[in-house]
């Protein structure tokens, strides 16, 4: 029998985004300083829009408002997929490094999908 969800920290996609807003935190702990302004900050901010729309959609009633912020979500994902590739080949993150978070987005992504599947 599954337990009941009752909280947005129930759900399988937050917590996953939450563990992934905490590996961008650390690994753009190791940026250059002068990306403090632009790309930490860009990739921060991402980070936590994901679990934000995650959490804000949960205490939607209606499933269309629901399903619009898991979509916020999502697009906030797909940003950071892009910043990842940017750090990358600007030299910021390994290709080891750049590999696992990116598996963890795609997991993320597919929790999304779940989520919003299920609202249909």
């Amino acid at each position: 029998m599954e337990a009941k969800i009752k909280s947005f920290t129930d759900l399988n996609a937050w917590r996953e985004a939450h563990k992934l807003a905490l590996i961008i935190y650390k690994t753009t702990e190791d940026f250059p300083k002068d990306e403090r302004f632009s790309l930490i900050d860009q990739m921060r901010r991402c980070g936590i829009s994901i679990s934000s729309n995650i959490a804000e959609g949960f205490s939607r009633h209606g499933k269309k408002e629901k399903s619009q912020f898991y979509y916020m979500s999502k697009g906030s994902l797909t940003e950071l997929q892009n910043q990842l590739l940017l750090a990358r080949d600007l030299g910021y993150i390994s290709n080891k490094l750049f590999n696992e978070i990116a598996d963890k987005t795609v997991t993320v992504s597919k929790l999304l999908t779940g989520l919003i599947r299920s609202l249909k």
